[in-house]
């Protein structure tokens, strides 16, 4: 059986079924996860934190699994509802079945940490020109075959360089470092949504805010769980067709379309990016589609990214994505009634610009993920007082 096949009748990934991802996450050397790739680490952030995190590990809340006859157990915090043996290790390559019980071995053990500008998430409606302490464990429950930190997302925890984080060096450090928020990403966050529950929470208390940059591969109960102290998801929406989440991604696309619903039912601020893959996902009819489908379900104030791709991983051989494949998409954006369609991995476009609806004047002029000048106050146009949607302070 392939990477990421279902059972058709449950919904459920049996790792006993799937031989190929019984040591999937085995590396003949260990990867640091600070290596080309991943994040480049900012200057001064790395010294506050001690490399080489203990194996710290966190049982799944009970209520996002069960245990099994024969001390199987199953998981319910992603879609897979991997089914594990004793000794066997869900399709995350996070959590382990540990004599009967559902261990999360990503853990206060980020493979990544830096410093980000906000945009860089992308998130441009969420307080611009700020920056943010990106942190990211080892472990992905998607196999896109374009990842950019394919290195980290697809390695067990365990067999990176991590460092050691808990909340309260993690919390500590951000405010040293005059950070606004602490970000999960770079990886998926679902993978080491514990870490990320707990973080968050956290940080919350002591007034910081936290974002989350996903592709939302995750059921709706965990998602609404952590809802209360993420406040804000920029949400890789990767195309609208279930065959390319199947052939390129080992995915699917329903459950991620019905985890964007739930963000809007609870009011949590949210962005959404698609990179536009040649030849795979910039089929126009299609954007069409999933313009309309985020008008409808999400809001026509809800922003919209369209990015570039660039070659990685198994996609080396295609080329860039054209500026002009960007521009239509954006224009499609535009003409279906989208208010904030965006251009990402460009610089510099007027796309990376954010425009009032009203007057059309540009209130924040940015170069790539750099702010150079903002003509807002208290999120409203200073030219026609139109308020923009968004977090702005």
């Amino acid at each position: 059986m392939r990477h990421g096949m279902r059972d058709a009748g449950h919904g459920t990934w049996d790792v006993e079924r799937d031989y190929a991802m019984t040591d999937m996450g085995r590396r003949e050397v260990l990867r640091w996860g600070l290596a080309a790739g991943a994040a480049a680490p900012a200057l001064g952030v790395l010294e506050l934190f001690a490399q080489e995190a203990g194996r710290t590990r966190s049982e799944v809340d009970p209520k996002f699994y069960k245990q099994l006859p024969e001390r199987r157990t199953q998981c319910f915090v992603c879609p897979l509802k991997c089914v594990l043996s004793p000794g066997q290790t869900c399709f995350c390559r996070t959590r382990n079945n540990v004599d009967g019980k559902l261990l999360s071995f990503a853990y206060n053990n980020p493979c990544i940490l830096t410093l980000d500008p906000i945009e860089k998430l992308p998130l441009s409606h969420f307080l611009p020109g700020t920056r943010t302490l990106s942190l990211a464990a080892g472990g992905c429950n998607l196999r896109c075959q374009y990842c950019q930190n394919w290195e980290q997302s697809q390695t067990k925890p365990e067999e990176l360089r991590t460092f050691d984080v808990d909340k309260h060096r993690a919390v500590a450090g951000a405010k040293k470092k005059e950070c606004a928020t602490i970000a999960y990403t770079y990886t998926e966050p679902v993978a080491f949504y514990e870490y990320m529950r707990d973080l968050s929470a956290f940080a919350k208390e002591k007034g910081l805010r936290n974002v989350c940059a996903t592709a939302l591969f995750i059921e709706p109960k965990p998602l609404r769980q952590i809802c209360p102290n993420i406040d804000a998801f920029a949400v890789a929406l990767k195309a609208f067709d279930e065959k390319f989440y199947d052939r390129v991604l080992g995915s699917q696309l329903k459950p991620v379309l019905d985890a964007l619903v739930v963000l809007k039912e609870e009011k949590v601020w949210t962005e959404v990016v698609t990179l536009i893959v040649p030849t795979y996902n910039d089929d126009l009819d299609k954007i069409r589609e999933q313009v309309r489908w985020h008008r409808k379900y999400l809001g026509a104030q809800t922003p919209l990214h369209f990015g570039r791709f660039v070659p990685q991983y198994k996609l080396r051989d295609l080329p860039q994505t054209p500026a002009e494949t960007l521009e239509r998409c954006r224009d499609i954006g535009l003409q279906e009634g989208l208010k904030h369609v965006y251009i990402f991995n460009v610089s510099p476009h007027k796309g990376n610009n954010t425009y009032c609806p009203n007057c059309k004047s540009a209130v924040i002029e940015r170069l790539g993920f750099r702010v150079l000048e903002t003509r807002m106050n208290a999120g409203a146009c200073l030219a026609c007082k139109t308020k923009l949607p968004g977090v702005w302070k």
